[in-house]
């Protein structure tokens, strides 16, 4: 039995993203998909003494439709400094600071990006291996892909060898059950219900912030207020 799952890469995603990751055997980056604006491709809220807060990663944007995400290049280098500088400032109070200052500094002022898939990935695979998840992570590229929303779906877990696939709830709205029925592949909808609060800098308790935000508060605890990664 393998499970997979397949979703577009997002900056700093919040904790519900890799408890999917860590949910997988193999988890696909699914950038081949159009990039879309306003979205959580390049963006991600963190939690201030002002509130939340958005940090955006500028991107070109080169025509109102067509570019994948893994087209998608990052404008400039100067928005990194920034970002450090804003999560710095809003976590340098709490408990796990200088734990996760110490590999996620660096990602932000000693490397350089040129597209939003790499960028995405390095943080991603970065938390990955902080929180011992052990998944495998691919890219949708690595894979040839078919024509059809839910058809590229079943056809990219079935070439990953997969035998169920997990998908977020909102798919709900565009896949079709019967394409995953005929491939033999099991579909099993992802529940990102029921998440306990952890202590929180900041007045009222937000879920939906990054996933920096848990680790910034709980370090190697931070396990323990997910469902799928294990403590």
């Amino acid at each position: 039995m393998k499970k997979v799952a397949i979703l577009q890469s997002n900056y700093i995603p919040w904790k519900g993203y890799f408890d999917m990751i860590a949910a997988v055997d193999e988890f696909i980056l699914y950038d081949d998909m159009q990039y879309t604006r306003r979205d959580w491709r390049n963006r991600n809220q963190i939690k201030t003494p002002q509130g939340v807060q958005w940090l955006t990663v500028p991107v070109q944007v080169k025509g109102k439709y067509h570019q994948k995400i893994r087209e998608t290049e990052i404008d400039g280098s100067r928005w990194a400094t920034a970002h450090w500088k804003a999560l710095a400032q809003s976590y340098h109070r709490t408990p796990h600071f200088d734990e996760i200052a110490d590999w996620l500094e660096p990602l932000y002022l000693a490397e350089f990006y040129t597209h939003l898939s790499q960028l995405n990935r390095r943080f991603i695979e970065a938390v990955c291996a902080y929180l011992e998840i052990k998944t495998v992570i691919r890219n949708s590229w690595d894979y040839p892909l078919l024509d059809g929303k839910t058809e590229r779906l079943a056809d990219l877990c079935e070439q990953a060898g997969g035998t169920e696939y997990i998908s977020g709830p909102a798919a709900k709205d565009y896949i079709e059950e019967n394409v995953f029925t005929e491939r033999d592949i099991k579909l099993t909808w992802f529940d990102y219900s029921g998440y306990p609060e952890y202590p929180q800098l900041w007045g009222e308790f937000t879920h939906g912030v990054t996933i920096l935000d848990l680790l910034f508060n709980c370090g190697k605890d931070a396990s323990r207020h997910m469902r799928y990664v294990r403590p």
